[in-house]
């Protein structure tokens, strides 16, 4: 388990050009990161590419972190998250056209997934249904879709802040609801 100190290390060794450093960096956050991009756009290829572009923007940008604040993760996952949305967007503008999406393969799920997925759906809409409509519909836009916290906070009609608090409280009553 790599520590909280020894990713700031890695991030600074980074800012100073340490190849090394960022390789290490690299080699010790990647699996975490991809599993976030991979959530938001959904497809492995695109993912991969991603994340490359990612660690483009960590080694470029990695002068600009400052400990004390966020912890690294934050930072680091804040930054695949937020391009993993950007390109999400890019996407939805593109429109792509219909010789692309023939050439894709089937990405359906096979049957003893589809059985694993239910049951697991079954669970995780239960513990929607107990979350007020209007938080689990934030959950919804902001973890699914990849609205932004100012979107939800237009939507609902509610100060940034008070977004961000009910995404946090109800992504914690949704974990406790999924260990019982």
């Amino acid at each position: 388990m790599t520590t909280r100190e020894e990713i700031e290390a890695l991030i600074d060794a980074t800012a100073a050009g340490d190849r090394a450093a960022f390789a290490d960096l690299y080699r010790r956050t990647s699996a975490k990161l991809f599993g976030t991009v991979l959530r938001i756009l959904k497809s492995e290829a695109e993912t991969e590419e991603s994340v490359q572009e990612i660690y483009v923007k960590i080694w470029r940008n990695a002068d600009r972190y400052r400990a004390g604040g966020y912890s690294p993760m934050t930072w680091l996952i804040t930054i695949a998250r937020n391009h993993a949305i950007d390109r999400l967007r890019a996407r939805r503008f593109s429109g792509g056209d219909l010789d692309e999406a023939e050439a894709l393969p089937d990405a359906a799920p096979g049957p003893e997934a589809l059985a694993m997925a239910s049951s697991d759906r079954a669970r995780i809409v239960d513990c929607f249904t107990r979350l007020p409509p209007d938080r689990a519909e934030a959950v919804r836009r902001a973890y699914l879709e990849g609205e932004t916290y100012a979107e939800l906070a237009a939507r609902f009609e509610v100060p940034l802040n008070t977004m961000r608090t009910w995404l946090r409280r109800s992504l914690m009553k949704l974990k406790e609801c999924l260990s019982e």
